[in-house]
This record gives C-alpha cells, sequence and structure tokens, in this order.
C-alpha cells in the first residue's frame, strides 16, 4: 500500500464517508477534479493554504488505487 494513502480518512460521520484529506474536509475527488480541470498543486494550495503538497499526491493515489478496482464507463474513442 502506498504510504500517502494514510494521508486519506474515511468516516461515515464526515463528509458523508466520502474520501478526505486527514484533517479537512476536502474531499479527494475535489482536489482529483482541480487537477482534471487543469489547476496546477500550486494553485490549489493557494486555494486551500492548509493543505501540503504530500495531500495532493496522497488524492492522485487514492485514484490511481481506485482505478485498479473500480472501472468508470466511457464512450469508445478513435484512440487520439
Amino acid at each position: 500500500m502506498n504510504p500517502l494513502l494514510e494521508r486519506i480518512t474515511v468516516d461515515p460521520n464526515v463528509c458523508f464517508g466520502k474520501p478526505c484529506i486527514r484533517g479537512h474536509r476536502i474531499w479527494v475527488s475535489l482536489l482529483l477534479d482541480m487537477l482534471a480541470d487543469g489547476m496546477s498543486a500550486a494553485d490549489i494550495l493557494s486555494e486551500y493554504p492548509g493543505l501540503e503538497e504530500l495531500d495532493i499526491r496522497a488524492a492522485i493515489a487514492y485514484g490511481a488505487e481506485m482505478s485498479r478496482s473500480r472501472y468508470v464507463r466511457v464512450t469508445a474513442g478513435s484512440g487520439n
């Protein structure tokens, strides 16, 4: 297991049980969405000064781990 995942918590009594950055109510999915939308780690850290770069990397690691066991339906494309 990636040690970065220790920075992620899942508590049914916090944020509806969604994975969050430890000690914050910031959803992992929010960070991944911001990165996908083109925000840089520096931009995110500026918006959320309580976060550390390792928290962002932990969100990415969590997403990578989830993609190993779960799949999202995507439209088949031409590969371009």
